[in-house]
């Protein structure tokens, strides 16, 4: 249990870095914050996989799960935009 409470405050930090360092405004609450940068842990480890930086039983690192939280928040903001314009 200790565990998952200790994923939610990373996850919620990493969300907020990656929050703070994209341009633009993103309307999100606690939850979804939180989620964005634990998938952005999963992500940031997903890539340090394919280019052979991590093993399979490594943790992501702060820094990639940061850039994986920003590759979701763009990919997010985009398809927003492109909801909106339609």
């Amino acid at each position: 249990m200790l565990a998952f409470i200790w994923t939610i405050i990373l996850g919620l930090f990493i969300g907020l870095v990656a929050r703070l360092l994209m341009p633009g405004k993103t309307v999100q609450g606690f939850i979804m914050t939180a989620l964005l940068g634990v998938g952005g842990a999963v992500v940031g480890k997903w890539i340090g996989q394919a280019f052979g930086w991590y093993g399979p039983y490594d943790a992501a690192g702060f820094l990639m799960g940061v850039l994986g939280a920003m590759l979701i928040l763009f990919v997010y903001r985009l398809l927003q935009a492109l909801k909106e314009s339609d």
